[in-house]
C-alpha cells in the first residue's frame, strides 16, 4: 500500500502553517543506524487540527521535535509560517519557536511560583512584546478560555483539567502560526480530556492556527479535523 500522504503544494499555498516535505531522520551512523522516520511529508492549514496517533516508538516525539524546531531532520524541508527552517542558526531558530510556536505539554509545566495571568505576560515579555497588548491579550485569552476567575491563582490551587487550559492560553499568547501539543490529556479523565481539546480545537479555527495534537487518546480524535497515522516512519491518513 502506498502510504505516502497527497500533499497541497507548499508554494503559494498562503493558508498552510505547517509544511513538512521529504523529512527522514536517523539516529546513529553506519551499521548503527536507526531510521525513524522515512521521506514523510505533510501539511496542515489554518483553522486545521490533526491528530497524529501510533504506537510507541513510532516516532512521534521525533516528529514533534522537528516539526517544532527542536530538531534539525536528517533529510527533507520544514516550513513554518511561510518561513523555511533551512539554514537557520540556534539563534534564528529560538525566535522562531518563541513567536511562531506555541507548546502545549503533557503535565502542562506551568511556573509554580507565576499566577494564572502571570504565565501568560511572562510569555509575552520573553517575545518582547507591548506590555498594554500584552495585558489586553491575555484577558481575552482568560475570558474565552473561562479562567478570568482564576486569574490570580497560583497553579496548585488549579484542577488538572484548568492547569491544561491555561497551558493552552500559554501557547497562544504570543500569536503563534503552529500549535503542538504532546499527549495534553494524557493526565486528565474523559470529560476534562474532552473539554480542553473542544476548546483548543475552537481557539485554533477561531484565531487561524494550525494544530498538531500527538495523542493516544482516541476519545479526542472526533474533536480534530483529520487523524494522521504513523507506523514504520511514515504518515497516513485515517
Amino acid at each position: 500500500m502506498n502510504t505516502k500522504l497527497n500533499i497541497v503544494p507548499f508554494s503559494g499555498a498562503e493558508d498552510i502553517k505547517l509544511h513538512l516535505e521529504g523529512v527522514s531522520h536517523a539516529y546513529g551512523d553506519g551499521e548503527s543506524e536507526l531510521t525513524v522516520l522515512e521521506d514523510l511529508s505533510c501539511s496542515v492549514k489554518s483553522g486545521e487540527l490533526v491528530a497524529v496517533v501510533g504506537p510507541s516508538g513510532s516516532g512521534k516525539s521525533t516528529f514533534l521535535s522537528i516539526a517544532g524546531a527542536l530538531l534539525t531532520p536528517s533529510r527533507g524541508e520544514v516550513h513554518i509560517g511561510g518561513r523555511s527552517l533551512s539554514g537557520m542558526n540556534e539563534r534564528q531558530l529560538a525566535d522562531l519557536r518563541l513567536h511562531e510556536i506555541g507548546f502545549i505539554f503533557q503535565g502542562a509545566n506551568l511556573l509554580p511560583y507565576l499566577k494564572v495571568e502571570e504565565q501568560l505576560r511572562f510569555v509575552a515579555k520573553l517575545g518582547r512584546a507591548d506590555k498594554e497588548q500584552a495585558a489586553r491579550r491575555a484577558a481575552e485569552l482568560l475570558e474565552r478560555l473561562g479562567l478570568t476567575a482564576r486569574r490570580k491563582h497560583y497553579p496548585d490551587k488549579l484542577s488538572g483539567g484548568e492547569r491544561q487550559r491555561v497551558a493552552v492560553a500559554r501557547a497562544l499568547m504570543n500569536d503563534p502560526s503552529v500549535i503542538l501539543a504532546d499527549e495534553p490529556t494524557a493526565s486528565l479523565d474523559a470529560d476534562r480530556g474532552r473539554d480542553v481539546t473542544k476548546l483548543l480545537a475552537e481557539r485554533i479555527k477561531a484565531e487561524g492556527k494550525a494544530g498538531v495534537i500527538v495523542t493516544h487518546d482516541e476519545r479526542i480524535l472526533p474533536y480534530c479535523d483529520r487523524v494522521l497515522r504513523l507506523e514504520s516512519g511514515r504518515l497516513r491518513e485515517g
